[in-house]
């Protein structure tokens, strides 16, 4: 099968979440099983873009309303990542840093999906597949069936995956004329709540809806941001696959980002040189469990309690444990937990950014992994962190609850039920409890690490779905 995906995000182009490592593995894992998957992006103004080789495969314009802008699709030429990316440049649109946040977001993702359209169509031959990932993508299954200009793919198989159905991509009805023309009688399929819906869109057109975790599937029909409805609607159609992970970015014994590789045999070692390392650099102590939180800083991953969870976990410690936080986010976060430094120096620090090579040194030094989150579609951290042997602390949430077993269930994590200063608070006190008994601990961790979570059966999963 020739397999098109379309995305904002694809790793190492551009990465803001789990988005990114979804489209940046499942598709060499599906080249794996013999087909031939490729990757459509904006072509953002990164490192990728003028690090490496490019052709120009289509050199056109693109109409968004009254305005054309240039656009020129760009194929990396050396199949870096496994798998044909291609790039679709539109100057004045994508060629500046960052993916999103701007005040024009609606025109920069449409004219994307425009442009993508314009190209396919011209193609001698039509592709199996057109798999869009979240609401950025959302209206090419509209388009495909819809708009004249498009009329050669309207009979290709389309695939929508929903990793966050918290962002829709919504805006007003002034701007349909965005869109290429279309008969008016089915601007139903666009409307929800009044609004042109990128992801509602998807939903009702795409042959097929897919979720990155089963139990992700089950919660969106009672907690989708306004969906619920229309999701219920669908359901018939949709079907939860679990997320995998890129074992060959992440993994122990060949990681060149982490100061000393490891496997199940030499675990102990490695990841006590891999903390040591982590300690050294932000001044923690190394005899004390290292207790960690990777990730966006944002209410979804319950990252406004964290301040108050580590207050709380710190004093009534009496200073026997560590805590290291990585990520961004809220303006008034990042600065309660830069504040933390200054009252638990040697116990706490922050790194206030994003670092990729920082974050595998993490997974790998680390004791634990903190998790609260709110809202859960899949969760990537919680998998990496059992490839390193770091055992997960995770709300019972979406793929959280998929993934992560409890150690008073005969499992391997620890897990609480709500996102709360003083649940997690309670399961830090378990997971010392747990590091007290270091032989537990070591049985635990060689046990995550034999656990596989590889895109291997989910990338099947999903030609199973594409040819349903």
């Amino acid at each position: 099968m020739e397999i098109i995906h379309l995305s904002a995000e694809c790793y190492p182009i551009a990465k803001v979440g789990g988005l990114g490592d979804v489209v940046g593995a499942l598709p060499k894992y599906q080249n794996k099983l013999g087909h031939v998957a490729k990757v459509v992006m904006p072509a953002y103004n990164s490192k990728f873009l003028y690090e490496n080789e490019f052709e120009t495969v289509y050199d056109g314009w693109v109409k968004v309303g009254a305005v054309s802008y240039q656009a020129r699709i760009l194929r990396e030429s050396t199949n870096k990542l496994g798998f044909d990316i291609y790039l679709v440049h539109i100057a004045g649109l994508f060629d500046r840093d960052g993916v999103y946040g701007f005040a024009d977001d609606t025109e920069r993702f449409l004219a994307f999906q425009i442009a993508a359209l314009d190209w396919m169509a011209q193609w001698e031959h039509q592709p199996d597949v057109v798999h869009v990932h979240d609401h950025h993508a959302g209206l090419i299954p509209f388009m495909m069936s819809n708009c004249f200009q498009f009329s050669k793919l309207n009979q290709v198989p389309t695939v929508l995956t929903i990793h966050n159905a918290q962002y829709q991509g919504q805006f007003g009805w002034d701007k349909l004329h965005y869109l290429p023309p279309f008969d008016l009688i089915n601007t139903s399929k666009l409307d929800w709540s009044s609004a042109i819906n990128p992801l509602a869109a998807a939903i009702k057109c795409a042959w097929r809806v897919t979720t990155v975790s089963p139990s992700y599937l089950d919660e969106i029909s009672h907690a989708a941001n306004g969906l619920e409805s229309l999701l219920a609607q669908e359901r018939g159609k949709s079907i939860g696959v679990l997320n995998g992970i890129d074992i060959e970015v992440w993994n122990p014994q060949k990681d060149s980002m982490i100061v000393k590789t490891y496997n199940a045999r030499t675990l102990e070692s490695g990841k006590k040189a891999n903390k040591d390392e982590l300690c050294r650099v932000f001044n923690l102590d190394p005899d004390q469990p290292l207790y960690t939180f990777i990730g966006r800083l944002v209410g979804e991953k319950g990252a406004d309690l964290l301040p108050d969870i580590f207050y709380n976990a710190l004093a009534q410690s009496g200073g026997g444990i560590n805590i290291l936080v990585l990520g961004s986010g809220d303006p008034q976060v990042e600065d309660r937990l830069n504040e933390i430094t200054q009252h638990y120096p040697g116990k706490y620090n922050a790194y206030i950014g994003y670092n990729e090579a920082l974050s595998h040194q993490i997974y790998a030094g680390a004791d634990f992994l903190l998790m609260p989150s709110r809202v859960e579609p899949c969760g990537l951290n919680q998998m990496y962190a059992l490839r390193y042997g770091t055992i997960p602390i995770v709300r019972r949430i979406g793929g959280l609850k998929d993934t992560v077993i409890d150690i008073g269930d005969g499992g391997f994590g620890i897990c609480h039920d709500q996102s709360s200063v003083w649940d997690v608070g309670h399961a830090i006190g378990r997971a010392y409890e747990l590091y007290l008994d270091q032989k537990k601990v070591k049985e635990i961790r060689k046990y995550m690490m034999s656990i596989d979570h590889s895109w291997d059966s989910s990338a099947q999963q999903y030609i199973d779905i594409y040819q349903m």
